[in-house]
């Protein structure tokens, strides 16, 4: 069965995740270690900008998704935001990302968030599938990303 807590409650997969995330979104890690990110990323779980939901079953870590502070250098005057959304390639397809996403949307709404960001260069049909709307596209990294939003 699957199981969605906050990483905070098992910080002995914080460095995993952020392992994870250093690989699949290396662009946007070009100037920050693996180590320096692994430990911005933990010290995240406490002091609330990264506040990462992570899926596991079975105690194994699936993935997270994270309700950032910050998320995009271009656009500061924006947040907070859906960020740091992965899942395990061998666990695809299985709607965990999608209850990752829910729990995120449904935390922000209980401490009355009420609008939420993101940035994607390639998910941006997935999340409209979802409700996201696009803001605007721009460029970041390198590479032309969308900035989505949805009201709470």
């Amino acid at each position: 069965m699957l199981n969605l807590d906050w990483l905070s409650n098992h910080m002995h997969h914080s460095d995993t995740m952020a392992l994870w995330l250093h690989q699949q979104f290396d662009y946007e890690f070009a100037s920050q270690s693996l180590a320096d990110w692994q430990l911005d990323f933990s010290q995240g779980q406490a002091n609330g900008h990264w506040k990462c939901l992570i899926a596991m079953k079975d105690g194994e870590l699936l993935g997270g998704a994270a309700l950032a502070s910050d998320d995009l250098a271009e656009r500061p005057d924006l947040g907070p935001w859906l960020a740091c959304v992965l899942v395990k390639p061998e666990v695809r397809g299985r709607g965990v990302a999608g209850q990752l996403i829910d729990g995120i949307c449904s935390h922000a709404r209980s401490v009355g968030i009420t609008t939420l960001y993101l940035h994607t260069h390639d998910q941006h049909s997935f999340y409209a599938k979802r409700g996201w709307r696009v803001l605007e596209r721009l460029e970041a990294w390198g590479k032309e990303h969308y900035l989505m939003v949805q009201d709470l």
